[in-house]
């Protein structure tokens, strides 16, 4: 093999931090599959790295995992998700789309959480954030709400922990019965109506 030949197979040369972030990209999928037992060696592969190249970013593998846990975490891809939602959709159907989005994430934080140990997800907790984008959602659609938009946005995501989280709900609810609960509650009306 020549030696342009394998400087091709390799990644190129990123600065620092884009490398760093490309290595916790590489290892997301791995953490998901293999949990904390993922190997440097798998993510260099999955990476298009050198081993090696994981240590010149990262001081070891905990901080490496700690950035992944961190990322997973983040809400930037999550409120880029929610602002993506069709805006000519009915204000329900939106909801459904967000709610989607949260039973996703829940699950996927969860199911990577349950697999490392607790000296890593201490590290990587925080407390949940609000959302801007569902806030900015229930504000579009502030004249059809009993609460304050940002009251709305967090009721949905609470409901939707509540009843999604393995460790919380017995059984999940779908996304269209968790939007029904929280637009018209769980009483019945006169004549036997839902509320």
């Amino acid at each position: 093999m020549s030696k342009t030949a394998a400087v091709g197979s390799r990644a190129s040369a990123l600065p620092p931090d884009e490398r760093r972030a490309a290595i916790v990209e590489a290892t997301k999928p791995l953490l998901f599959e293999c949990g904390e037992a993922v190997t440097t060696r798998q993510i260099a592969v999955a990476a298009g790295v050198a081993e090696g190249t994981i240590f010149r970013v990262f001081a070891d593998k905990d901080e490496l995992l700690v950035a992944t846990l961190e990322s997973l975490v983040d809400l930037t891809d999550f409120e880029d998700a929610v602002r993506s939602i069709d805006a000519a959709l009915s204000f329900e159907d939106q909801l459904v789309a967000v709610v989607t989005l949260v039973r996703q994430r829940i699950a996927d934080v969860w199911r990577v959480f349950s697999n490392v140990s607790p000296k890593l997800r201490e590290q990587a907790s925080r407390p949940i954030a609000d959302s801007d984008a569902v806030t900015e959602l229930c504000a579009a659609h502030a004249h059809l709400l009993s609460v304050a938009p940002q009251r709305a946005a967090r009721l949905v995501r609470a409901l939707t922990l509540s009843v999604t989280h393995p460790m919380i709900a017995p059984e999940s609810m779908g996304a269209d019965e968790i939007v029904d609960v929280l637009l018209r509650g769980i009483e019945v009306r006169a004549g036997g109506a839902p509320a």
